[in-house]
């Protein structure tokens, strides 16, 4: 069972099955999010919680027992109830059961609510604490955005004039080598030997949006202000480009298997509650 929501300029369509959005076409019809083709990649914008990225050897310990949780957790193969729907929002929850205390011994409710205005998608992230313990946990996005004609159509400008030095990654895990990235006016042009490695992981940016141009010409803006981190992902020859903000990232090569002491992790106080939120905002 899918759900949608609109306004007079967007559409958007989010299923129960992650609460995952898989459509956000404007009101000539034109889609802008990946279609999810099961050949080359069968996601659209799954939500990766309480993981993001891989964790060394997929466990940790936990009061000296060993869990095991697969990459980007386990919150986008689950089932949410949607909780509250107007015509242009929608709110869903996933909140825990004995499935997940099986991998993540913590209790909580995530809610994620999706709000259009005007040309702007609004996604929010909240995650209550409903335990007598701290809770360790990451979270992130993952949209990938259509990009229908030639991919060296396409350049992303950040927002602001920086030194892109990103973490490479290896067999999934964050390794000890950083690159540069050159651009011109702030803008980075696409090409796919960009990925060659997987995706590029940016642990600090003085950026709190980037733009997606298309021929030079605006086409999706993503604001991210307040999220420490940022990955760029795609697949060779893929006809789409994920932009994905985050709270974490994968376990290092050297420091693993204590999630209280990973890098990038939050912890979030018994009965406390995290609120985070980004934008879509489309051109057209």
């Amino acid at each position: 069972m899918n759900t949608t929501i609109s306004n007079s300029k967007l559409k958007a369509s989010i299923k129960l099955h992650g609460a995952e959005l898989f459509s956000l076409v404007d009101n000539g019809n034109k889609e802008y999010m990946w279609n999810g083709d099961l050949n080359v990649w069968p996601k659209h914008s799954p939500i990766l919680f309480p993981i993001v990225g891989s964790l060394k050897n997929e466990s940790y310990t936990f009061n000296e027992q060993e869990y095991h949780l697969g990459r980007h957790g386990f919150a986008r193969d689950m089932k949410f109830q949607l909780i509250k729907k107007t015509e242009s929002s929608a709110t869903f929850s996933l909140s825990y059961n004995e499935e997940t205390l099986q991998k993540y011994p913590f209790k909580f409710e995530l809610q994620i609510i999706y709000k259009l205005k005007e040309h702007k998608l609004n996604i929010e992230y909240k995650v209550i604490n409903k335990g007598e313990t701290k809770l360790p946990f990451s979270i992130g996005a993952h949209p990938a955005f259509s990009l229908p004609e030639k991919f060296s159509n396409y350049s992303i400008e950040f927002e602001k004039e920086e030194k892109l030095k990103y973490s490479l990654l290896e067999d999934g895990l964050i390794s000890n080598t950083t690159k540069i990235l050159e651009t011109v006016n702030n803008e980075l042009s696409l090409n796919y030997k960009l990925f060659e490695n997987d995706a590029l992981v940016f642990k600090s940016l003085k950026s709190n949006s980037l733009t997606i141009f298309q021929n030079s010409k605006p086409y999706i803006k993503v604001d991210f202000e307040g999220f420490p981190n940022l990955g760029i992902w795609t697949k060779e020859n893929a006809p789409f480009i994920c932009i994905e903000p985050w709270f974490g990232y994968s376990d290092t090569v050297e420091k693993f298997g204590d999630l209280f002491k990973k890098e990038g992790i939050l912890i979030l106080e018994a009965n406390q509650t995290f609120n985070t939120s980004f934008e879509i905002e489309i051109f057209n």
